[in-house]
């Protein structure tokens, strides 16, 4: 038998015992202690010895540093889904045919205190600022809106219409007639939307049926300001300008709006 000059790996025993390595064998070593050595592997089944070690099992610590790994990859994710705040996004008008240039127009007017009515006595007040500046102005009378009169004031299917309707393409700009002080904009009955426009003679001129408007209760109008454009809101069998005339106040006699802007210099 070859001696070795190294000392020799044993094969791993089957079962649960425990390998066992052998002594270096060392020259002048009792003869039954060299004999107990085993041969040398073979070529063909010898690996090397850095190859066959096997490495060791994690210890009791293993599973606590795989828990607390995952808790901090879960702690890193919460501010993912909670950290921001939720980005705002803009609503286009597109969908109703007016482009792009309609999203700074207001829409539908929900909160009573954005669009509150004001009073008589504050409209006066803004009235009499109006005046001052009035006659330096021109025009001061202006048609509401570029349209066909398709409705007079008359009478219409067994009742009296009050007003005039100027019929346009959706989105045709509606102007101030005359100027004046915003007493009221958003919903009304049977118009889906109006703007109520109190005139230095204290008559109130009724804008309906629009769906985007820009003016407010409070807000100080010339004649040619747009106010609107022409929609097809409410009690309506196309797009078209409701233009009324209520003498005096908001609840006052209707007088007939073309005539009233002949008599200002304004024809139909």
């Amino acid at each position: 038998m070859a001696r070795q000059s190294g000392p020799a790996l044993l094969e791993r025993p089957a079962g649960n015992a425990a390998p066992v390595t052998a002594a270096p064998s060392r020259v002048g070593a009792p003869a039954d202690v060299r004999a107990a050595a085993p041969e040398t592997p073979s070529q063909d089944t010898a690996e090397p010895a850095a190859r066959r070690t096997v490495r060791r099992p994690p210890g009791r610590r293993g599973p606590l540093w795989l828990a607390a790994l995952v808790v901090g990859a879960v702690l890193a994710a919460v501010p993912a889904f909670t950290g921001g705040a939720p980005t705002p996004v803009s609503v286009s008008a597109a969908d109703y045919g007016l482009g792009a240039a309609d999203v700074g127009l207001a829409g539908d007017v929900e909160d009573a205190e954005a669009r509150r009515g004001i009073s008589q006595a504050e409209a006066q007040q803004r009235l009499s600022e109006l005046a001052a500046s009035r006659a330096a102005r021109e025009p001061q009378t202006v048609l509401p809106a570029q349209g066909r009169m398709t409705t007079c004031f008359c009478m219409r299917w067994g009742s009296m219409h009050y007003g005039i309707d100027l019929a346009g393409p959706l989105g045709t700009p509606v102007y101030a007639a005359a100027d004046g002080v915003v007493l009221r904009a958003g919903p009304a009955s049977g118009y889906g939307n109006a703007v109520y426009v109190q005139d230095a003679d204290g008559n109130v001129h009724v804008y309906g049926h629009m769906r985007y408007y820009d003016v407010e209760a409070g807000d100080i109008v010339h004649a040619g300001d747009q106010i609107a454009k022409i929609g097809n809101e409410g009690q309506s069998t196309g797009p078209h300008l409701h233009y009324q005339i209520n003498r005096g106040s908001m609840t006052g006699r209707p007088i007939d709006p073309e005539e009233w802007l002949a008599d200002h210099g304004v024809a139909i």
